[in-house]
């Protein structure tokens, strides 16, 4: 079988998986639905991320972490929704969650897992850090998620392959050919489809359908604070892949952004930090 026919064999295999992988942790579905419609109170955001104690913890270790809340501290769960607002907690619960699933038992997928975890929580932490900079603070925290989930599609392909495997129905013998084959051909139009699924609103569906296209809208500044970000980890090797001689100021994402060296150096340092977070 060659390498042409293998991604479109993988791709029939995977399009028979159920959409329900898992990929999202049902309580960070609920508290996302939650905001989504604007009707919650803070007992209520409080009492839901409590429904998984293990859940709940995490997102208590992050909300402390450096990375999240410097040096103020929160030691309950409605502590943190007064202190930090609904959908700073809301993206902890999601980040808390994702970090757990990008897991496997087999070392190979693991692998490939820990690098994507890696990768995105980086570009989550860059593009929040780059909203604070560019003029858009008042939707850091909307920012901050749409970059955490633009790579969900590439999850789903781990964790899909990853059932194959277990069922027999596909070797456990794979290069990184091939997987950077499987993504390149299916992670975008596998991640789109996972969010619209779960409902996630538009803004973030669209981001992660629009970051790799050729032809977008520079009008979204969402889009191209994710796509410059998501292009610096890529420069720095934050992740899966490493273009080292890629010049970020004249990509239009930088002019988009009326981004200058100091920034994007300021970016990238903040980027290489976010290789060291531990949760």
């Amino acid at each position: 079988m060659s390498q042409v026919e293998l991604p479109e064999t993988v791709k029939k295999l995977i399009a028979s998986q159920p959409i329900e992988l898992p990929i999202f942790h049902p309580v960070a579905l609920k508290l996302q639905r939650m905001l989504s419609d604007y009707d919650f109170t803070v007992d209520e955001v409080a009492q839901v991320s409590n429904e998984d104690q293990a859940l709940a913890s995490q997102m208590l270790k992050m909300a402390n972490s450096p990375m999240y809340m410097g040096r103020t501290k929160v030691a309950t769960i409605k502590e943190a929704v007064i202190r930090l607002g609904a959908q700073q907690v809301i993206n902890i619960a999601i980040a808390a969650s994702q970090a757990a699933a990008h897991a496997s038992e087999n070392p190979a997928l693991n692998s490939y897992m820990k690098a994507l975890w890696q990768h995105s929580h980086g570009a989550a932490l860059g593009a929040r850090w780059l909203a604070h900079n560019c003029g858009m603070r008042g939707i850091a925290d909307e920012i901050y998620l749409a970059a955490l989930l633009h790579d969900v599609g590439k999850l789903y392909l781990l964790k899909a392959i990853e059932r194959l495997v277990k069922a027999g129905v596909i070797s456990s013998m794979f290069d990184d050919e091939l997987i950077r084959e499987i993504f390149e051909v299916m992670h975008v139009e596998q991640g789109h489809r996972l969010m619209q699924h779960w409902n996630f609103p538009a803004m973030y569906c669209d981001v992660v359908r629009d970051h790799h296209c050729e032809q977008w809208d520079p009008i979204n500044k969402m889009l191209a604070i994710v796509r410059l970000v998501n292009l610096a980890c890529h420069r720095i090797g934050l992740g899966l892949k490493h273009t080292p001689v890629m010049n970020l100021l004249r990509t239009l994402e930088a002019e988009v952004l009326d981004l200058g060296e100091m920034q994007i150096a300021e970016l990238e340092a903040l980027l290489e930090d976010s290789r060291d977070a531990e949760f």
